[in-house]
């Protein structure tokens, strides 16, 4: 049975329950990898979902060791911060909206990537989730190039402009990434992805 830290009733845990089961009878395989593709149609409705996820440089190990060594989690914005589970881990969860003001006035990026910039130094280490902002991917694909080195990126930024390419050049990184193809995607398929590494470390404390 996978634990839902948000179903506390007994109604939200039969839903949760009944939600896994039709899934995993559409979307076979138990890996992690399968987990969180399973997790990420729950996410979205899409059952196709699951065929556009891609998995780069070990990400599923490199994220359970920064859940389980309390890394910090980086959001883009505050949807993922409060989407992701505060239970099973002890990470700080911070929105990078909170940082970076100056910079985004003074040389007029978005306030996501101007946020991700101003945190550069705590991003060794930390895992950086982008669920809505091409351009705060890009930034973060920039700061890569150039030497930081976060131990899992999850980015699966949505829509029209530069979602798509954002995406496309996390995957020529070698650092350790999630994510999906094409212009689809969206902070609840980040969180999901966040969710469901959070409950396999959970379940799997040793491993």
């Amino acid at each position: 049975m996978n634990i839902e830290f948000g179903a506390r009733t007994r109604e939200a845990k039969e839903i949760n329950e009944k939600s896994w089961s039709i899934v995993k009878s559409i979307v076979k395989g138990n890996t992690s990898e399968d987990r969180i593709r399973q997790r990420c149609v729950i996410a979205t409705g899409d059952t196709a979902f699951a065929e556009i996820m891609r998995f780069d440089n070990d990400p599923v190990n490199a994220g359970i060791n920064a859940i389980r060594n309390g890394q910090s989690i980086f959001t883009d914005i505050r949807m993922a911060q409060v989407g992701i589970t505060k239970r099973g881990h002890k990470c700080d969860v911070r929105c990078v909206l909170d940082e970076g003001a100056e910079i985004a006035r003074k040389i007029g990026v978005t306030r996501t990537s101007a946020g991700f910039m101003a945190l550069e130094e705590e991003l060794e280490g930390a895992i950086i989730v982008i669920g809505n902002a091409p351009s705060a991917a890009l930034t973060v694909c920039r700061m890569i190039d150039e030497g930081v080195r976060p131990a899992l990126l999850v980015a699966t930024p949505v829509g029209f402009v530069n979602a798509a390419e954002s995406k496309e050049k996390v995957r020529t990184l070698l650092v350790p990434s999630i994510t999906c193809v094409g212009t689809r995607g969206g902070t609840p398929v980040a969180v999901a992805v966040v969710n469901e590494l959070v409950e396999i470390q959970f379940k799997n404390p040793k491993t």
